[in-house]
């Protein structure tokens, strides 16, 4: 994308004051963006992966205990935990906790974060700050990165778009691992590029270790091979000569046999760091403490959902290959893998859509960031046109190689998965964009002013966007989406809706309500006792044991969350049939007796007694799951009368609008729903 001759880097400064300013503009845009980044979450909840992870890192450090959440990556699970463990957090008992020996993080999570008496924010804020550490070292290589190609001035153009990324700025505070995967993605490609050209140990140690990071940081980091292969043949091919541990190959077979040799060596150390971040044991369960049961899915379960795989981990299993953490984390990875509920543009899947990431990528990229990357594809088209030389577009080519190859397979990857729940599962790919994006810093001369004008202009329309959007930078789409109050209809789950908006919620109920009844569905592992956010809570995505109760629907406040509305982990998604509207209208039968049971306990005994709680429970949780989804297809043709932080959207129903929804005939509900739909527009 470069549009100038690709020119090496100039010589660092002699001049003190020209490097300090060039470090303190550096400095200042990357504090910048770590305080965006941070300082967006300081009014959110805890989203629904961090429960899991700030708990499972803490388990780490605290008991040298595996069992919680191996599936989500060590490290940044113990870096984002850090704090909390230096700060002497207590954990829930482990002694008669049935969820520590069924390993359920989930609930687990829970009582960590509500049930031990502290307050869980300030180390959740703290882990966030820890993340945000890793965002900051991405821009930073980003910059550095840019700088070696294309020059100081083409590095401050890529940092200026990755400081206002608002995908860098909505994950990079948040305590998962997506963003500390991005990193190493970006850095183990560049070391190892990096030591296929110099000699130096340094080089081939960094790239090692690097690598090994990047093993324990995400199970993605499996690409990081097919990678490595493809480097490893563009060096080969390349007429240069190839020098590894004092030796130097010149054909293709010589080079290729020491880059083997290199490689296996990035193994072994990959295998330290691993069995080191498992405490050296190969057992995921400490002795010392109270045992388990089994992992959260049963290991059984689990290997006979991942085919062929399951021979070679059972073998790796039985010969204590690798840490038993981590051989399951990477079985549980496999096995979700394969079958998992996605949302995309009001249609439903398991196993996904090859459009699904082009889409994602389209809807949540800025249109600064689009118009970029189709300039200069234009540029660079044009110089090798102009060139006409083979020679140097190969030049051109190699000296950006480890990107391509890295943007190449990633993609590859994306579009072959059946994975397809969030935007943010293709956040590595970006860094790759904004540093080939600084090859237009060659435009910024004064010999080309409508070139800095048009250059400048996507900048400020960068940040501008990135301010706009503040703190809302999970729910960011752009025009082409219809901006952030319409991505509901495109995406939901980690895109959009991943239950930040409890505050938010809060203070809107306290602006706006006042005598009214509030119900509420929510998709997250925040808990909305936490913010005295007193509501009947309808369908919930993460229940934490907490009983569900029967509620009638009565005119008021409906607070119902994006993932919620768009059905994407119910039961009872997609089309209303008639087989589903014969079964409500059957079981709408028995709401005198679900009333009954909730509010009445000598009834309750008597009801028990005829059929048991649990069938009473199992009738009761069906019966809410489908007048749910009946009123949220009603929901969905109706224009919301509010929205908190777009990923909660408010609804203020009538008593005719709940009846013509729950409890009219089928005929009354598409009668309701084809006006709704039409006001909407």
């Amino acid at each position: 994308m470069n549009a100038e001759p690709a020119t090496p880097a100039p010589p660092p400064s002699g001049r003190p004051r020209l490097r300090a300013a060039l470090v303190a503009a550096v400095t200042a845009l990357l504090a910048l963006h770590w305080l965006l980044a941070v300082g967006s979450k300081s009014e959110e909840s805890v989203t629904a992966d961090e429960l899991a992870h700030l708990t499972g890192g803490f388990s780490y450090w605290q008991f040298n205990d595996y069992r919680i959440q191996p599936e989500n990556g060590n490290l940044p699970q113990r870096w984002a935990a850090l704090p909390a463990w230096l700060m002497g957090t207590r954990f829930p008992p482990l002694a008669d906790n049935a969820y520590w020996r069924t390993s359920d993080a989930w609930v687990l999570g829970h009582q960590f974060f509500y049930e031990t008496g502290d307050n869980h924010f300030p180390r959740l804020m703290a882990g966030r700050a820890m993340i945000a550490l890793f965002s900051v070292a991405t821009g930073l290589l980003v910059f550095l990165w840019t700088r070696r190609l294309f020059g100081t001035a083409g590095a401050f153009v890529a940092l200026g778009f990755f400081v206002f990324s608002p995908s860098f700025l909505a994950h990079g505070g948040l305590v998962t691992s997506d963003v500390c995967m991005a990193f190493f993605f970006l850095a183990s490609a560049g070391a190892y590029w990096r030591h296929l050209h110099d000699p130096r140990q340094r080089w081939w140690w960094l790239s090692a270790v690097v690598f090994g990071l990047a093993c324990v940081a995400k199970f993605s980091a499996g690409l990081l091979l097919p990678i490595m292969l493809l480097l490893a043949l563009v060096r080969a091919w390349a007429p240069e000569p190839l020098t590894l541990a004092g030796r130097t190959a010149t054909t293709r077979s010589g080079k290729l046999g020491l880059i083997t040799l290199s490689t296996l060596g990035h193994g072994l150390v990959a295998v330290g760091v691993i069995w080191a971040c498992f405490g050296f044991r190969y057992s995921a369960f400490n002795p010392a403490l109270p045992g388990a049961d089994h992992f959260i899915r049963p290991w059984e379960v689990t290997l006979g959902n991942i085919g062929s795989a399951a021979p070679v981990i059972n073998v790796l299993r039985a010969w204590h290959l690798l840490p038993e953490a981590y051989l399951y984390g990477f079985s549980f990875v496999l096995e979700m893998s394969q079958y998992r509920s996605s949302f995309l543009d009001g249609a439903y899947s398991v196993v996904g859509w090859v459009r699904f990431f082009p889409l994602a990528f389209l809807y949540k990229s800025t249109l600064p960031l689009l118009l970029g990357c189709v300039i200069g594809l234009g540029a660079a088209a044009r110089r090798w046109r102009e060139s006409a030389a083979t020679a140097a577009i190969r030049r051109d080519l190699y000296r950006v190689a480890p990107l391509l190859v890295l943007f190449g397979v990633y993609w590859f990857a994306s579009l072959t998965t059946h994975l397809n729940i969030g935007h943010r599962h293709i956040l590595p790919t970006y860094p790759v964009l904004f540093i080939l994006l600084g090859g237009l810093g060659g435009w910024l001369t004064w010999r080309r002013p409508v070139a800095v004008v048009v250059l400048g202009g996507l900048l400020l329309w960068q940040a501008r966007e990135a301010a706009r959007i503040y703190p809302h930078y999970l729910a960011y789409f752009n025009p082409l989406a219809g901006g952030p109050e319409n991505g509901h209809r495109h995406l939901v789950d980690s895109s959009l809706d991943w239950g930040q908006d409890l505050p938010g919620l809060k203070a809107w109920l306290n602006q706006n309500v006042r005598d009214e009844p509030v119900y509420l569905s929510y998709c997250g592992s925040g808990e909305p006792d936490y913010y005295r956010i007193r509501a009947r809570r309808l369908p919930f995505v993460n229940g934490f044991k907490i009983p569900q109760r029967w509620w009638p629907l009565e005119p008021g406040v409906y607070a119902i969350g994006a993932t919620m509305l768009e059905h994407v982990y119910s039961p009872i998604r997609g089309e209303w049939t008639p087989e589903l509207e014969k079964e409500y209208q059957w079981m709408r039968s028995f709401e005198p007796a679900f009333a009954a049971y909730f509010n009445d306990p000598a009834r309750r005994a008597a009801l028990d007694r005829e059929g048991g709680p649990e069938k009473w429970h199992r009738a009761w949780s069906r019966h809410d799951q489908l007048r749910f989804a009946r009123l949220c297809h009603y929901l969905r043709a109706r224009r919301p009368d509010a929205e908190v932080g777009y990923s909660i959207l408010i609804y203020r129903l009538t008593a005719a609008e709940i009846a013509a929804a729950t409890t009219g005939s089928y005929d009354d509900w598409n009668r309701a729903i084809n006006p709704a739909a039409s006001a909407s527009h």
